[in-house]
This record gives structure tokens, C-alpha cells and sequence, in this order.
């Protein structure tokens, strides 16, 4: 048996992957009869029929699938070398792109970047602000290096740290609705009350929303600052992150309507980078830096979002990125 080569086991890897010979030459950008030579080489080489080609679409054979399994492993090991050899070719980065999403308690989070960003002169940092699928999108484009929102958690492209959870709850202004509140609010209830939501700052992503009430009249503002005052001068109702509103819980200038019908939810706040991609030293110092941080920051949050009434926990909408949000 002759010595196959990486790319007979790219291109191979490739056709079994997308199903065909044309998409997988898409995929590697190469031309189709140069993956179907390359794979059909192989086959030769090894004295295996890797793919059955009698169907509408190639398939593997059952000696293809095995020989596919054992084959991926080598693949990612070669992808780890050549990610460990850029980030070994990396100097020090002159710039660290970092967004910070609306979820953010911005004074904990800034004063964590200040901290490790005050021992990096050579480095400038590059701060941005997203909100609902804004930091997510960002991340896939290319444009940002770390971000701090929430993430999907089962996609493979993204390692993170957990920083803490941030409880979300619907609350309105004294006196916007017409009596006191005595039992739990259904969100039909709520439809001839001005909502007031988050814009989302995606550009290009499919839209979803969170906790819209169907029918409602909306308001739509930049940031949960805004949101907090519009909700507070009763021009609106809302869902508001508690550590931004505890002290208005509990002075009475905020009334929570969370209820077994609009439940609030708890999110999952993270710093997420690519794992797919090489990084640099100053990006994996300020990751390292996250981590070390991230206990401080949950004791900071959590026991104060404890106190009071806790919202119920809901399912976490799946991404991809909605346009309205929390």
C-alpha cells in the first residue's frame, strides 16, 4: 500500500461531510474534478471502496465510515498544530476587540477590563457595545476577539466562562395599571400597555424575539439604561435586569408583575471567544485574567439578585439572534 496524503484525507473528509463531490470542492475551494481524483486515489491506495457512488448522492460504504471515524481524529489534530503554530508566530497584539452586551453589569465588567488592561500599554483595547444578537454576531464576523453577553452553549466553535446569572423581571411603575395587583398578570393583560424593548443591533441575523407580548404598542431604546427611566416615568412596561432595579424593588418605585404567566427568566451571562481560531498572548493573558476574575464578580451579583422575590427560571429562547430583546 502506497502512502496516501493529507489532502486525499481533506478531500475525502470533505465529500462524506457535505454528501457529494461538488459540494465538498465548494467547501475546500477546489475544483470538482480535483477532489474526485483525490479521493479515488485514495481508495486505490488503501484497496478499500470508500463510497458507494450508485445513489443520487455518494455515501460512505461501511468500510468508509470506519475508516472516516479514525480519519477525523488525525484531521483534528492537524487543525490543533496549525492553530498552536500561528499563535506561536503571534507578537504581542496591538489591539484586543472586546463587546460587551446589554446583559453586562457595565461597573463590575469595565473595572475587571480596566484592571488588565492597566498592565498591557502596548496593547489598546477596542470597546464596543451590543445588544440582544449584536456581541453573538460580531464574534462570527470576525470582529470582535472576546465578547461578554450570553451564548449557545452547544455550539463547538465557542469555549467560555461563566461570569453569573442574571435574573430578569417584568416590572411596571406604580400606577400604570388601572388597579392594585392581586393575582397573576396574564400577558393578554398587558397588551394596551406600551412595552418597552431592547433594539437589537444584528445586522444581518433572522429576527426573534424575547418576551413580546403579541399586539402590544412598543417602545424601542438602545440600552437598559434608557429602559430603566422610560419604565420608571411609567411610559412603559418592561423586563429589567435586577441588579439594575433592586434598589427601586425595594423603595417601591418598581412593582415586579413576574407571575407563573410572565415568569421573567434567569440568563446565563459568559465571556466567549472562538476556540476555532488562533489566539494571540495578550488575548490569552486577558482570558486567563476572565477566569481569575469571574468568582468575584458572581459573589459581587448573586447574593443581591437573591434577595427578594427570585423570578421562576424559563428556557433561554434558542439562538440564532433575535432583534427585540429583554
Amino acid at each position: 500500500m502506497t502512502e496516501f496524503t493529507l489532502h486525499d484525507l481533506q478531500c475525502f473528509d470533505a465529500v462524506v461531510r457535505a454528501g457529494g463531490f461538488q459540494p465538498a470542492a465548494t467547501a475546500l475551494h477546489r475544483s470538482h474534478p480535483a477532489v474526485f481524483a483525490a479521493v479515488a486515489k485514495l481508495e486505490r491506495q488503501l484497496d478499500l471502496v470508500l463510497l458507494d457512488r450508485s445513489g443520487y448522492r455518494v455515501c460512505p460504504t461501511e468500510a468508509g465510515l470506519s475508516f472516516h471515524r479514525r480519519a477525523q481524529s488525525l484531521l483534528r489534530e492537524l487543525e490543533g498544530l496549525r492553530t498552536h503554530a500561528a499563535q506561536l508566530a503571534m507578537g504581542e497584539e496591538s489591539e484586543i476587540r472586546v463587546v460587551i452586551g446589554d446583559l453586562c453589569p457595565r461597573s463590575q465588567v469595565l473595572g475587571m477590563l480596566g484592571r488588565f488592561f492597566a498592565q498591557c500599554p502596548g496593547t489598546r483595547l477596542h470597546l464596543h457595545f451590543e445588544a440582544v444578537a449584536g456581541p453573538w454576531e460580531r464574534l462570527f464576523d470576525g470582529e470582535a476577539d472576546v465578547i461578554l453577553h450570553r451564548v449557545d452553549k452547544s455550539d463547538p466553535r465557542v469555549e467560555w466562562v461563566d461570569l453569573c446569572k442574571v435574573p430578569f423581571i417584568p416590572v411596571v411603575a406604580p400606577g400604570l395599571l388601572p388597579a392594585p395587583i392581586k393575582r397573576a398578570i396574564m400577558p393578554q393583560q398587558m397588551r394596551e400597555f406600551t412595552q418597552c424593548v431592547m433594539r437589537d443591533t444584528a445586522r444581518h441575523s433572522p429576527q426573534q424575539d424575547y418576551f413580546m407580548v403579541e399586539g402590544a404598542p412598543q417602545c424601542t431604546v438602545a440600552d437598559q439604561g434608557m429602559k430603566k427611566e422610560i419604565i420608571l416615568q411609567g411610559l412603559g412596561w418592561g423586563h429589567m435586569p435586577r441588579f439594575l432595579i433592586e434598589e427601586e424593588l425595594r423603595d417601591g418605585r418598581l412593582l415586579s408583575i413576574a407571575g407563573r404567566h410572565l415568569p421573567g427568566s434567569t440568563e446565563e451571562l459568559v465571556a466567549a471567544r472562538r476556540c476555532d481560531r488562533p489566539q494571540g498572548p495578550v488575548s490569552n493573558r486577558l482570558w486567563d485574567h476572565i477566569q481569575q476574575e469571574a468568582p468575584a464578580l458572581r459573589r459581587a451579583l448573586e447574593p443581591r439578585a437573591a434577595s427578594g422575590p427570585a423570578p421562576t427560571k424559563r428556557r433561554r429562547p434558542p439562538l440564532p439572534s433575535p432583534r427585540s430583546g429583554p
